[in-house]
């Protein structure tokens, strides 16, 4: 028997026992008919689908948007679930948010625009955010548009934070009041947050598990399962693994960061203390997905998914981190670089789950992020890059770094003897040359769809010197590095 999963969808309570695994498009389109929520490309890519979810979190609720194409049905289990149905507060008028896309001639065919504004609805209800151009650009960075272009969406920003920011600044965390008070969203909204706690009381929290019976899959963000297996998994018994909160998180013990495997990648990214330890990671966060997948894809889900190309594994790999795995009362940790054996193949025993990651606290070193690809954001990359250097005392020393690099070897690539050489030598042009040439000894590329291999072996000696460049500006030019004859 299918489990039950009870929810608020718009302003109405749900009970279904859809299959735990049917997307959560196909049930609001076919199941409840709320068709403004469109199906586009059904791999996360266009955005007309979009949907907020809606999750307490104490005693307030966070809204974010997310592809319902890739999100299963039991994820909604206890949520509140907004489509563009619900977030007009004006019976056949417009909204704040409708009305901007529409003076400035951001619509014609209208098939994006319901996901395009849903996500501009997320954005109001963010506390995190505010409504400039560049918070318009993040909000906007999961949506395909090929009638109007982004000039006319980028514009709705000004008419956004003149119509709604002196009243969202004044509304400190209250965000859902003031905006249901300017009539930008449905007064029902205010209710949400007392009818999830007492579902919560309710219903307790279910990973859509049949009762008794072993999962055949198991799920967490979906955001590459669901593009490579979508068809099946409705049919399949699966355990939605984003359930289960003691899996989510970030923590600090002493001096190691230690992250929930099913801690997402914008978790992750708007951290306090990873912010703090990472400055720039919002900005690596800003070429990896869009704010939609962000919202839902998994560091495991990077992880364990093995993809040569793995925008977060390669950044992990740099970090040195470790992860955990478990398999009932058997514990194991095994270092990420470790952890691949050959092309999507993994030290993941039968049974075990990656519960974990951990590495040694970045705080005073140098972290860099590089990655080329066709479309700056959600893109897979052709090649992508990571370092980690931390200097000795006297600043000149390497005292210890770590170099990966993506989509030049048939897994996610730890380049062992870059990282090994460095160490203990001075921070100068000729080390840095050094990796350089080393690194490209440590590639196997092969050409493809994202590049041939000798476009990849360039890319990846390109990343290799931006690293020093971006991380050491004081001490390295591009120009240096060309000047000395290529590495």
């Amino acid at each position: 028997m299918a489990p039950i999963t009870r929810f608020i969808l718009n302003d109405r309570g749900v009970e279904t026992a859809a299959p735990a695994g049917l997307l959560l498009l196909d049930y609001l389109r076919n199941d409840k008919r709320l068709t403004g929520t469109k199906e586009g490309c059904k791999e996360g890519d266009c955005g007309a689908c979009a949907v907020l979810i809606g999750e307490l979190e104490g005693e307030a609720i966070r809204y974010q948007p997310v592809t319902s194409c890739l999100v299963p049905l039991a994820e909604a289990h206890g949520m509140h679930v907004v489509t563009i149905e619900g977030c007009n507060p004006a019976v056949g008028g417009l909204d704040h948010a409708q009305r901007a896309v529409v003076e400035h001639g951001g619509t014609q065919c209208g098939f994006c625009t319901p996901g395009i504004v849903v996500s501009l609805h997320g954005l109001l209800l963010d506390a995190g955010k505010g409504l400039s151009l560049d918070d318009v650009k993040y909000a906007l960075s999961g949506h395909l548009c090929r009638c109007t272009g982004y000039r006319s969406l980028k514009d709705c920003a000004a008419t956004l934070e003149h119509e709604l920011g002196g009243r969202l600044d004044a509304a400190g965390g209250d965000r859902i009041a003031a905006l249901a008070a300017a009539g930008a969203i449905p007064e029902y909204f205010t209710t949400i947050p007392e009818r999830l706690r007492a579902l919560r009381e309710e219903v307790p929290a279910g990973n859509g598990a049949a009762a008794g019976l072993a999962p055949e899959v198991r799920i967490a963000g979906g955001t590459d399962l669901y593009v490579q297996r979508g068809e099946e998994l409705p049919d399949r018994r699966v355990e939605v693994l984003g359930r289960r909160r003691e899996l989510k998180g970030v923590r600090r013990a002493g001096a190691e960061f230690r992250i929930g495997a099913l801690t997402t990648f914008e978790e992750f990214g708007a951290h306090p203390a990873v912010r703090a330890a990472l400055p720039r990671i919002a900005a690596f966060n800003h070429l990896i997905a869009s704010w939609q997948i962000r919202n839902r894809a998994t560091l495991a889900g990077n992880i364990v998914n093995a993809s040569p190309i793995g925008d977060f594994t390669a950044l992990l790999l740099a970090l040195d981190a470790t992860v955990a795995l478990a398999a009932g009362d058997c514990r194991r940790s095994v270092p990420l670089k470790e952890f691949y054996r050959g092309y999507k193949q993994i030290d993941l025993r039968p049974g075990e789950l990656l519960t974990e990651v951990a590495f040694a606290d970045p705080t005073g070193a140098h972290v860099n992020f590089e990655k080329v690809s066709k479309r700056t954001c959600l893109d897979i990359a052709s090649v992508n890059s990571a370092c980690s250097i931390r200097g000795a005392g006297d600043g000149d020393t390497i005292a210890e770094a770590h170099f990966s690099l993506g989509g030049v070897a048939p897994i996610p690539l730890y380049l062992r003897a870059t990282s090994q050489a460095v160490r203990g030598r001075v921070l100068d042009l000729r080390t840095a040359r050094e990796a350089v040439r080393l690194s490209q000894r440590e590639l196997a590329p092969i050409s493809d769809v994202r590049g041939s291999a000798d476009y990849k072996r360039l890319l990846a000696r390109q990343l290799m010197i931006a690293h020093f460049v971006t991380l050491f500006p004081d001490r390295f030019t591009a120009e240096a590095f060309y000047a000395a004859g290529l590495p």
